[in-house]
C-alpha cells in the first residue's frame, strides 16, 4: 500500500527494533549470526523465534554456542500474532529484568494467510509501544524475495530502522500508529452464522449457545473447552466494558470454528490482550487469555463498537 514519508523521529530510548531484508540463506546467516554471537559475547541473553527451517540453520551455524540461546518455533508460538508479545517476546524479556536482551523474531513468512497477515502488521507496529524504553533489541527478518512488495512496505512503516544490503538506515516511512489503523478494517461477513444476543443475565446462556453450536460443527474435547473459556471472557468483557450487552455469532470457516463477539463499547487500548497484567492487578487477563487459547484473533473497532473474532482449530497450535 502507498506510504508517505513520516515527519516524526525514531527515538525509542534504549529499545531498538530493526527490520532485516534478506534475499537468501547466505545473507540471512551473514546478518543474524553476528547479531546472536555479539549478544553472547557481551553477556546478553539471546532468544531466536523464527520458522523451523531458519531455526535449524541458525542452530547448526552456532554449533556448541547454540546451547546458550533460547530457541522458539515461531510458526507454533506465534501462529496467533496476538500471542507473540506476551507469550514470546515479553515471556523472554521479563525473565531478564536487568540488562539488555537480544531477540530475533520473524512473525511474517511466506505462507502466512491473508487472514492472519493484518494481525501480523498490527503486532509489529505495537512492539514499539510495548517495549518503549526497555533495554532490548528485537531484530525482525523479512524474506525480500519470498514476500510481496506490500509486505516490505508495511515493514518500513512498523520499524524505525531497516537493514538492507548490509547497511542500516532510518525508515522515512515509519508510522506505527498509521499501520495499526490501516488494518483496522471491517471483517468479512460469513455466509451464515448462528446468532445469540446476551446481557448480564444471559452470560451462561451465551457460553452454552457457543458450545452447542461449536459441538454441532464437530469440535470436541479440550478445544471445545478452550472455546467455551474464550467466549466466557469475551462476553463478560462486553457486559463490564461494552455497554452491558452484546451479540455472539458462531460459524465454520476453512476447517475452523469461528466465534465472534460484538458490543457497543470501544476498545481504547491497542495493547489490550498483548500486555501481561501487572502484579497485584486482577484485571487485564481476559483478552490475554483469549489470545492464548485462539489460533487467530482479529479485531475491528468502529463507530458502532468493537468486534472481536476468534478462530479455533480442532487441534491447538501452541508452543
Amino acid at each position: 500500500m502507498p506510504r508517505t514519508p513520516a515527519a516524526t523521529g525514531h527515538d525509542h530510548a534504549d529499545f531498538h527494533h530493526p527490520a532485516l531484508f534478506y534475499r537468501d540463506e547466505a545473507e540471512y546467516l551473514h546478518c543474524t549470526l553476528p547479531f546472536v554471537l555479539g549478544g553472547l559475547d557481551a553477556g546478553e541473553p539471546v532468544a531466536v523465534a523464527v520458522p523451523p527451517h531458519r531455526l535449524e540453520m541458525l542452530r547448526a551455524a552456532l554449533g556448541p554456542r547454540a546451547d546458550a540461546v533460547h530457541f522458539t518455533d515461531m510458526t507454533r508460538a506465534g501462529r496467533n500474532p496476538g500471542r507473540i508479545i506476551p507469550g514470546v517476546l515479553r515471556a523472554f524479556c521479563d525473565t531478564q529484568p536487568v540488562g539488555r536482551v537480544r531477540i530475533i523474531g520473524e512473525p511474517v513468512w511466506p505462507g502466512r494467510t491473508p487472514l492472519e497477515y493484518p494481525a501480523c502488521v498490527q503486532h509489529e507496529a505495537l512492539i514499539n509501544a510495548a517495549f518503549h524504553g526497555r533495554a532490548a533489541t528485537i531484530l525482525c527478518p523479512y524474506d525480500a524475495t519470498g514476500l510481496a512488495p506490500d509486505v516490505l512496505a508495511d515493514a518500513l512503516a512498523t520499524h524505525p530502522v531497516v537493514i538492507e544490503d548490509g547497511r542500516e538506515h532510518k525508515s522515512a516511512w515509519y508510522a506505527p500508529e498509521d499501520a495499526v489503523a490501516s488494518y483496522n478494517t471491517p471483517l468479512a461477513e460469513p455466509r451464515y452464522a448462528a446468532v445469540f444476543a446476551f446481557d448480564e443475565e444471559r452470560l451462561r446462556d451465551a457460553r452454552q449457545f457457543a458450545v452447542q453450536v461449536a459441538g454441532g460443527l464437530g469440535m470436541t474435547g479440550v478445544r471445545l473447552d478452550d472455546l467455551a473459556l474464550a467466549v466466557a471472557e469475551l462476553t463478560t468483557n462486553s457486559v463490564l466494558h461494552g455497554g452491558g450487552s452484546g451479540e455472539i455469532r458462531v460459524w465454520a470457516e476453512d476447517e475452523q470454528v469461528v466465534c465472534e463477539v460484538r458490543d457497543g463499547g470501544r476498545l481504547s487500548d491497542p495493547l489490550a490482550g498483548r500486555r501481561p497484567p501487572s502484579p497485584g492487578h486482577p484485571g487485564g487477563r481476559g483478552l490475554l487469555m483469549v489470545n492464548h487459547l485462539a489460533d487467530l484473533v482479529r479485531t475491528h473497532i468502529g463507530p458502532g463498537g468493537t468486534v472481536i473474532r476468534c478462530y479455533v482449530t480442532p487441534s491447538p497450535v501452541r508452543p
